[in-house]
């Protein structure tokens, strides 16, 4: 298997764990509006909800091993079209033809890009002052993103997306770092990444749960888009990545990253008629089916990606 391949395949199998852990999570914020971070964190299903997060996390990472992050990055977009059949199946309801055509002009998109953004394995890495200026900078964005104002679920879902993009990009270089034979496993280079990879990662974990607050289609939209745009611009910027075809391939590329945002807004905006659920019985002590709520009767009926009007409610300080 080539090594494009391999990445395509593992950022397929991420993006479905990402989507499984960003409907868990919608659900949860919907049901603890005000309660504050340290309610959730007592809250088994919002553990579980993490658990999902790192194992997306880790294909994430391995899929990173194999391509580069032009490749990998927009390839996230895949989270909101797994949405669309795990949101659909929560609220007890069929796929709508608006999602349909979000999922296909999702599709299109990225199919434009992989050709264009197909490329060996990375072996570029961000050096320890690149990586500390990449970080301050988006610590900047983000604190100016956070601040009190008008649509907090969006600038809240924008930091989201920009902390988790630079901590892809940062993990990319921590990883070809650490399995370089030429270097030591626990060289500074490696140390320094992997604790910015780790506040960035929890960063942009907190900031999505903050934004779902409001639902979950815009801010999971603004997420999808604002992530591998980040990522995309370190790794042409600093990581000696290019775009495949010359200028035929940039304008490929711009295509169907246009078709594929046009995709994602689709989803973002589709509004599917509530459906009378039957009351049913849940087995809350499967921890997979307390998240997700599997059981149509487990939670009270709240239509998936439907963005919802967003409230005073906050999870983190400000």
């Amino acid at each position: 298997m080539s090594a494009t391949l391999t990445a395509v395949v593992l950022s397929l199998f991420s993006a479905v764990a990402y989507a499984a852990a960003a409907v868990a999570q919608e659900r949860l914020a919907s049901r603890s509006v005000g309660s504050g971070t340290l309610r959730l964190l007592a809250s088994g299903a919002w553990w579980w909800s993490v658990v999902l997060n790192a194992s997306a996390a880790l294909l994430h990472v391995a899929a990173l091993k194999y391509g580069p992050l032009t490749l990998v990055q927009p390839l996230g977009a895949l989270t909101l079209v797994a949405a669309v059949p795990l949101g659909a199946r929560v609220a007890g309801r069929r796929v709508n033809a608006v999602e349909w055509r979000g999922t296909a002009l999702t599709l299109i998109g990225l199919a434009a890009l992989l050709v264009t953004t197909s490329g060996p394995a990375p072996d570029d890495v961000l050096s320890v002052p690149q990586a500390l200026a990449v970080a301050g900078t988006t610590a900047v964005l983000i604190g100016g993103l956070s601040r009190p104002g008008a649509r907090p679920g969006l600038r809240h879902a924008t930091a989201s997306g920009f902390a988790s993009g630079v901590a892809s990009a940062l993990t990319q270089t921590v990883t070809v770092a650490a399995t370089d034979r030429s270097g030591s496993l626990l060289s500074a280079q490696v140390v320094v990444v992997a604790l910015l990879v780790a506040t960035f990662a929890a960063g942009g974990l907190l900031l999505s749960q903050t934004a779902y607050q409001g639902g979950l289609g815009a801010p999971l939209a603004v997420v999808t888009l604002a992530n591998p745009v980040a990522a995309v611009v370190i790794g042409l910027s600093l990581l000696g990545e290019r775009l495949q075809g010359g200028a035929a391939g940039v304008l490929l590329a711009l295509t169907g990253g246009a078709i594929a945002a046009w995709g994602v807004v689709t989803l973002s905006r589709s509004a599917p008629e509530p459906v009378a659920v039957p009351p049913s019985v849940v087995d809350d002590d499967h921890p997979v089916a307390a998240v997700l709520a599997l059981g149509p009767g487990s939670a009270t009926y709240e239509p998936s990606l439907v963005p919802q009007q967003p409230n005073s409610g906050h999870l983190t300080a400000h």
